[in-house]
């Protein structure tokens, strides 16, 4: 298969993929890239925008995942943190549903014919579009995810066992956030998950 692994970062949901498949990476910051790219030589890794290369590429796919950033829309950020003065408040990044509904006509419309994931967190409003739940995440596919249970994400552990738990070791790089990189990476289980049943898929949605 053809798959587009969008807003890539380190590469945390496409971990236990293996390299049977055509896989490129979509990822903004050339640092983070990098990083990608070491852990997957196999992989084609473009640095660019992520909205705009699925704007004009998604019809030479078959799979898509999309992982839009989610500061703006987590329900902890925007609980938590501004309620006792941590964060301050912003609008929400809508860009994560134009992908959706863009893929949903597109799909509607006969023009693409794959599958797509769109992952984001857990939002701190009623979803826009109906979401399946799983790990604290939300998926939105155009195929079901059948239910199992992951280890939490450890945002609040210490680097050394967030490194544990994705699977990766990023001591060696000099000039990114450690902690950050490692909490916004996907646990690899879950990408492998998603993968075997778009691969194995009981109904359509």
């Amino acid at each position: 298969m053809k798959i587009l692994n969008l807003y890539a970062g380190i590469g945390g949901n496409r971990k236990l993929w293996g390299d049977e498949h055509e896989i490129t990476a979509i990822e903004l910051d050339p640092q983070i890239a990098k990083i990608y790219q070491d852990h997957f030589p196999n992989d084609k890794v473009i640095i660019a925008d992520a909205h705009k290369y699925l704007e004009e590429h998604f019809s030479e796919y078959d799979f898509i995942w999309s992982s839009p950033p989610c500061p703006s829309h987590s329900r902890i950020r925007n609980e938590a943190g501004i309620g006792r003065g941590q964060n301050e408040p912003i609008i929400p990044d809508m860009k994560l549903y134009g992908e959706i509904i863009f893929l949903q006509h597109m799909e509607k419309m006969g023009f693409y014919k794959g599958k797509y994931c769109v992952e984001n967190v857990i939002s701190y409003y009623p979803p826009l579009v109906p979401p399946q739940k799983m790990s604290n995440h939300y998926f939105l596919c155009n195929f079901m995810i059948s239910p199992i249970d992951f280890e939490t994400r450890g945002h609040f552990t210490s680097n050394e066992n967030l490194s544990k738990l994705k699977g990766f070791d990023l001591k060696k790089y000099k000039g990114i956030d450690e902690r950050k990189t490692l909490r916004n990476c996907v646990e690899p289980e879950t990408g492998k998950h998603i993968l075997d049943c778009m691969l194995k898929p009981n109904t359509l949605l």
